[in-house]
């Protein structure tokens, strides 16, 4: 806060680095610019990846992606491919994607508190060969997101080390809270037309059902 106790809004980076401080020489050196052994080690071990995209009118996204560890193709050096598998067709990042290209993906590995870092330029292809290498139970993904690799970089631990994300005693009952079609769906009706006990139970249905049929 300033001296009228106000809350102070940073607009300069000189002013946020005056109270920051300068970024450590060794977070700077390790920014590189393609896909080294560790990388790629990385990525075949990773089962699930959060990617961040804007759309041209500056509307900010985060998707996960997830499948079985190494389910991102490294193509090359500089060039990976994440397949598509069926969702809500919002299609949020990919429409993003066409508007504009950058992205940013972290890779997560169950059990490692560091994180991989990969920023870069999308593109949606439909690419046959690439499809048949992503096929999960005999289903091929409809199109993919290939991403041209500019920076890659290892993230500490210590966000995973303040949130013991992975510690079996940071486990929370998920029944705390209301199941998924229920939050949506009262999320979603009028105040005066909640919704039902049956209609609950219809959509909490449908959810597990799509879950089990239209996971590829």
């Amino acid at each position: 806060m300033d001296e009228s106790g106000e809350a102070r809004v940073f607009e300069q980076e000189t002013d946020l680095r005056e109270t920051m401080g300068e970024t450590m020489e060794i977070s700077v050196k390790k920014c590189i610019p393609s896909l080294d052994k560790h990388c790629k080690d990385f990525i075949s071990r990773s089962p699930f990846l959060c990617i961040g995209t804007s759309g041209e009118n500056g509307r900010a996204d985060v998707s996960p992606r997830g499948d079985p560890p190494g389910f991102v193709q490294v193509l090359d050096d500089n060039t990976l491919f994440i397949p598509d598998r069926p969702g809500n067709n919002r299609l949020d990042t990919m429409t993003n994607i066409i508007e504009n290209p950058n992205v940013g993906l972290l890779f997560l590995v169950p059990g490692f508190d560091d994180t991989l870092r990969v920023n870069g330029k999308a593109t949606i292809v439909r690419d046959e060969a690439l499809a048949q290498a992503a096929v999960v139970n005999n289903k091929e993904p409809k199109v993919g997101i290939r991403v041209e690799v500019q920076e890659a970089f290892l993230h500490c631990a210590k966000a995973f080390k303040r949130s013991r994300l992975w510690d079996e005693k940071s486990r929370q009952n998920r029944r705390e809270m209301p199941s998924l079609g229920r939050m949506i769906l009262e999320q979603t009706a009028p105040p005066e037309e909640p919704p039902t006990e049956e209609t609950v139970k219809d959509t909490d249905e449908f959810v597990e059902e799509n879950y089990r049929t239209e996971l590829y």
